[in-house]
């Protein structure tokens, strides 16, 4: 199968085009036929090296739209059926598992980063990470769905437990899990704060819903935040150690800052006294249980939420996918078209 892959980790130019073995479907797995991949900064840090023991070749790509190629034993799926794939696989079978907290089982894998995923024609996944196809929707715009919706939906929701009139502030508008939080937040009638790197993404922000646009590279947030809002119930965040301390600071006592990355890096400093005494609460989320995809899933057929593509590629064209994306400079997601 045609496929874009990695045999070593570093920059760009270690994405390669060729081809790689079709996977085999075993007893409940099924082979989908990818039409449609859409990039993360996962993929990013992934290609550089985050996990130094991955085996070689490895394929990235975690949110993928297509076709039942071929189903496994066991499997009573229609070969053929246009199918959205839940990106994150786990065991099925443990007590977080049963319980619907899928993203807690210890053995948790997201494909793209621990096994392979969608730059290819091909990816095998077990049946329970077969979701329906949004209706009215291309490939392309399905793909752009359940890692960034997933993530944003946990977050805001689940962990940060959103509630109507709550002042939310959102980093980066223009990220897929940004754009997507707007989006949560303001379902639930929430009033949403956000950032830009840019002054074009600002009036992109107000039309996704933010009520309030900060340009970043022109203002300080906290300063403004402050002046004009006091303080916010909620923080949803993945910008890492540059932000944190002043993500606290607008943070009111009581509230709850939702961190789901560490763009910036990991080894953030704190003054504590601001946590433990205003009772600020610091919350760690990643992805989310694959059954929030369905309710994702039927809001964007009912157009309360909807994906936001930047740009449509080829598979070939993944160097250039990921150049778009270490420049920050989109606002929506990269999409790879296979």
């Amino acid at each position: 199968m045609r496929a874009v892959y990695i045999e070593e980790f570093g920059d760009v130019d270690v994405l390669k085009f060729g081809e790689l073995p079709e996977p085999k479907v075993g007893p409940g797995e099924v082979l989908v036929r990818v039409k449609a991949v859409s990039l993360n900064h996962l993929d990013i840090w992934v290609r550089r090296g985050i996990y130094p023991k991955l085996s070689m070749p490895h394929v990235l790509g975690s949110d993928i739209a297509g076709v039942i190629e071929e189903v496994g034993e066991g499997v009573n799926l229609e070969v053929g059926r246009k199918v959205l794939v839940s990106p994150g696989v786990s065991c099925g079978k443990c007590e977080m598992c049963l319980l619907g907290k899928d993203n807690l089982c210890k053995d948790y894998k997201i494909l793209g980063e621990h096994i392979w995923g969608g730059y290819a024609e091909f990816v095998k996944v077990p049946v329970q990470n077969i979701l329906p196809f949004p209706e009215g929707l291309t490939f392309e715009e399905a793909s752009a769905i359940p890692l960034v919706f997933l993530t944003a939906w946990q977050a805001v929701v689940e962990k940060g437990e959103v509630k109507a009139g709550d002042v939310v502030f959102i980093t980066s508008a223009g990220g897929g899990v940004g754009s997507a939080a707007i989006q949560i937040a303001k379902l639930f009638n929430a009033f949403v704060i956000t950032t830009v790197g840019s002054d074009e993404k600002v009036e992109k922000a107000y039309e996704l819903g933010a009520d309030f646009v900060i340009n970043r590279k022109k203002e300080d947030f906290e300063k403004v935040v402050l002046e004009k809002f006091g303080k916010v119930d909620l923080v949803v965040d993945h910008s890492g150690k540059e932000n944190i301390q002043k993500l606290i600071n607008i943070t009111k006592w009581g509230g709850k800052v939702v961190i789901y990355g560490a763009t910036s890096g990991y080894n953030a400093q704190i003054d504590l006294r601001h946590v433990f005494y205003r009772q600020v609460s610091l919350i760690g989320s990643t992805m989310g249980s694959k059954g929030i995809l369905f309710r994702v899933i039927r809001l964007i057929e009912q157009k309360k939420l909807k994906p936001i593509i930047y740009k449509v590629l080829e598979l070939k064209d993944a160097k250039e996918g990921h150049r778009i994306l270490e420049s920050f400079s989109p606002f929506g997601k990269v999409v790879l078209r296979v």
